[in-house]
């Protein structure tokens, strides 16, 4: 099982890669730039290939996260502009480090009186993205943590936002398992189902990370809180996640915590995870 959590960029993307290998982890998450900021960032060519040669070397997965303020259904024409060159610069940054892609949070739905407006708008900035990306790294979409019904929570959505893409060979998923619970898709005992209509949907063969992640509140909350994996203030169970785990379809997959850390790093946490999980 390919364990890992969110890194620092604090001493690099090079400084990143050998975080991770220091707390024996085998995937890693980085912000390719500020994360509070849709600025484009002029970023160290060098520092970035090292970072792709370290972790060719030690056989490290890695992939980037768009900054917070990144949304595919921008709210007006400057933001929009911002939101396209920003993303161009976190793909060009992503590929240099020889990470898998960028997780982009699905968009959120800007009138709700035409909820069309805000899917047709998305597939605009995804294609307007990638009709100038000619790089190797995907854009991840990643689902949201809404109420039952609200936008970007359900597998449909996301594999039809894909497939009415330009060029959708260039876009992939990442699943974010507290999303998922908080949104209702997972409720912690629905996992054959939803299994069964991510393969009717060719889902799973485009999933190319997982946001590993319990919930501080109950299924179809629609708060998007994380709690530790095996802590005690989760409410997925340590059985409903073996059942995820363990499936074949996510056994290649980098499964990467965005859970609370008492120290500096996720190391405790990710070696906790491996002796449960990582023979399996």
């Amino acid at each position: 099982m390919k364990f890992g959590s969110h890194v620092s960029i604090r001493d690099g993307y090079l400084g990143a890669a050998k975080q991770a290998a220091a707390m024996n982890a085998a995937a890693f998450q980085y912000f390719p730039k500020n994360p509070r900021s849709l600025s484009v960032k002029a970023f160290h060519q060098d520092d970035a290939r090292l970072c792709r040669e370290f972790c060719m070397e030690k056989g490290i997965v890695s992939v980037s996260h768009t900054p917070y303020p990144t949304s595919l259904t921008p709210a007006d024409n400057a933001k929009r502009k911002q939101v396209v060159e920003s993303l161009l610069n976190d793909l060009e940054i992503t590929d240099a480090c020889g990470s898998i892609g960028v997780v982009v949070h699905f968009g959120k739905r800007i009138d709700d009186g035409e909820p069309l407006v805000s899917y047709q708008l998305m597939i605009a900035v995804l294609n307007e993205v990638l009709s100038q990306w000619d790089g190797g790294c995907k854009i991840l979409l990643e689902n949201n943590a809404g109420k039952p019904g609200s936008m970007g929570t359900t597998l449909e959505e996301l594999v039809q936002v894909r497939s009415l893409c330009d060029q959708p060979e260039r876009i992939a998923f990442c699943l974010d398992t507290c999303h998922a619970f908080a949104s209702g898709l997972w409720n912690g005992d629905n996992w054959n189902e939803v299994l069964e209509k991510g393969m009717e949907l060719d889902y799973f063969n485009h999933l190319e990370a997982i946001h590993f992640n319990n919930s501080k509140y109950d299924t179809g909350s629609g708060k998007d809180r994380h709690a530790n994996i095996l802590g005690e203030d989760g409410y997925i169970t340590e059985e409903q996640f073996d059942q995820l785990i363990t499936t074949p379809q996510l056994a290649d997959l980098p499964f990467i915590l965005e859970t609370p850390k008492e120290t500096s790093t996720h190391e405790a946490e990710i070696k906790q995870l491996q002796n449960k999980w990582g023979a399996e």
